[in-house]
């Protein structure tokens, strides 16, 4: 099979001959359908402190048809179509048991983070099955969807809650998905550039906001009062700081944008305001599930986000260009 590796130090993405998995007892053989191109998929294949490592398969938005099935394997058949949770877990230690959250796995049993290639070894345990109504491509989208999902459980938002969503990529526009399928009242997205305002209203925002001087009287203008709930999505240093200027007196910051270099914030802003900051990162097994059952029954449709599909093959020059000023959203690569 045709499968991208990535050889680790920031050198650039191949694609390679690999030969073709072998399903073990407790594993499904999919033929990889779809597969999403992440932003950390472009952060941890630039050499930097956080990286996928030398020869390292990657790929974790994807899903696909069952070819084979282990021998252990009870409740799947050839045929079906499946999403997958990408993170394994050892289901003993912390966050296994406390939380359910496999992203966070103390003992990092394995990945299924394996999407970029034209066949997956699963385990069964990792495959989400698809209802016959969701496509593959449908598919492929429940990874991002959950994230946002899992952070904003921790927003508690209640109905009529004012919200604003900073940024304008996946997490931010899904973000606005579910806070308005969970009951917020009005939502404020603001990012930087307007290029995204359509999708954001389209997956339900009330109106677009650039950052700007004026841009707190302006949110605030919007929501009829400062933001309950403010959703950083950015994870861009700064952003921190903006939301908690952006915030409500008790309000709440749900950090989801994964910044990765220090981004100071001054204290004594947030607690003149008593206002809580959560991070979040990761899922659990609910979110997919849940997803995966609900997906078509929402007020908008989240592949509105997909902006372009390639090959395979034009994985490597497509990773460089989202590198760059571009104007896509969600990539998906076509594998078959």
């Amino acid at each position: 099979m045709k499968a991208a590796i990535y050889p680790g130090q920031g050198k650039a993405i191949i694609i390679e001959e690999r030969p073709d998995p072998v399903p073990g007892p407790d594993d499904v053989l999919i033929r990889v359908h779809r597969c999403g191109i992440c932003g950390t998929d472009l952060a941890m294949t630039k050499g930097g402190t956080w990286d996928y490592g030398s020869g390292s398969q990657f790929g974790h938005e994807y899903a696909g048809e069952i070819i084979e099935i282990g021998k252990r394997v009870e409740g799947f058949r050839v045929g079906e179509r499946i999403s997958v949770l990408p993170s394994l877990a050892c289901g003993q230690c912390e966050a296994c048991r406390g939380h359910g959250n496999n992203v966070l796995c103390q003992a990092k049993p394995g990945t299924a983070m394996l999407g970029f290639a034209e066949m997956a070894r699963v385990p069964a345990s990792a495959a989400i099955r698809l209802p016959s109504n969701l496509s593959t491509t449908d598919g492929a989208l429940i990874e991002p969807l959950a994230i946002s999902l899992y952070g904003i459980k921790f927003a508690r938002i209640e109905p009529g809650d004012r919200v604003l969503v900073l940024g304008g990529g996946t997490v931010a526009l899904y973000a606005i998905y579910w806070a308005r399928r969970l009951g917020a009242g009005r939502i404020v997205a603001m990012s930087r550039s307007a290029r995204r305002r359509d999708l954001a209203l389209a997956m339900g925002a009330d109106v677009f906001i650039p950052y700007g001087k004026d841009e707190i009287g302006n949110v605030r203008e919007e929501l009829k009062g400062a933001p309950q709930v403010v959703l950083e999505c950015v994870g861009a240093e700064g952003m921190l700081s903006k939301s908690i200027m952006h915030a409500a007196q008790f309000g709440r910051v749900i950090s989801l944008g994964f910044c990765t270099v220090p981004d100071s914030v001054i204290p004594a802003t947030g607690s003149y305001k008593c206002v809580s900051i959560q991070f979040a990162v990761g899922y659990t097994i609910k979110e997919f599930l849940y997803i995966a059952d609900q997906l078509d029954k929402g007020h908008a449709d989240p592949k509105a986000i997909i902006t372009r599909e390639i090959s395979l093959v034009n994985l490597p020059s497509m990773i460089e260009e989202l590198r760059g000023p571009n104007d896509e959203t969600k990539v998906h690569v076509q594998l078959s």
